[in-house]
């Protein structure tokens, strides 16, 4: 085989190689322009929903931190419509946590995101979105007003100095003797000799009705 036939057989390899190439080649390379293009399909990421949510709640307030003066720190993000603190029935008490509602909903959404874990007088705030449907009907009645405590002592009051009936007399009574014929029992079986006073005006009489003759 002479020098032609060498470079003949050459040039054939170098062709087959060029216009075949082997499997498993050039599939991490994307065609030439001009080539077989695929459609790539581009993976939307799904929009966030437009925050319509204008309640804040607020937990862990410290003590001493109320109305007026969580009034006066969350204005500075902007309007508030309306403010309230959970408070105690009975002793009107703050249990520490409560909602604020602004006039925007931006604000709102500000306030949740900066104002959560915010060290206040050594309590961290514990602040959130109130989402619209998770907002109780009943949460901001009698928030004009303002909360007014219900005076247990002085109804109590009330209820022991009102005048009484003949029954509602007569049952106290009963309730008396039966306490004090017990007290004389246990006294009695102690073995000790000991004469109890009796107890006077034990039962009031009934109101007498009078008849006017018809002239």
């Amino acid at each position: 085989m002479g020098m032609r036939d060498k470079k003949r057989n050459q040039k054939r390899v170098l062709a087959r190689r060029t216009a075949a190439p082997r499997s498993g080649e050039g599939k991490d390379f994307l065609p030439l322009e001009g080539g077989s293009r695929k459609k790539i399909r581009k993976v939307q990421e799904p929009e966030e929903p437009e925050n319509t949510a204008t309640v804040v709640y607020v937990g862990h307030i410290p003590h001493g931190f109320y109305e007026d003066q969580m009034q006066g720190f969350f204005k500075q993000f902007g309007d508030i419509k309306r403010l309230r603190i959970a408070r105690n029935r009975k002793t009107g008490k703050s249990k520490h946590y409560g909602f604020i509602e602004f006039e925007s909903p931006v604000t709102a959404k500000i306030v949740a995101d900066e104002m959560n874990n915010y060290l206040l007088f050594e309590h961290t705030l514990q602040v959130s979105l109130v989402q619209p449907e998770k907002v109780h009907p009943k949460l901001w009645k009698g928030v004009r007003r303002g909360f007014i405590p219900i005076d247990r002592v002085a109804i109590e009051r009330k209820r022991h100095n009102k005048d009484k009936t003949v029954e509602e007399h007569k049952k106290m009574v009963e309730g008396i003797l039966k306490r004090d014929e017990k007290c004389r029992k246990r006294i009695k079986a102690a073995g000790i000799d000991y004469e109890c006073p009796t107890l006077l005006g034990t039962i009031r009489p009934s109101a007498k009705k009078i008849k006017f003759d018809e002239a």
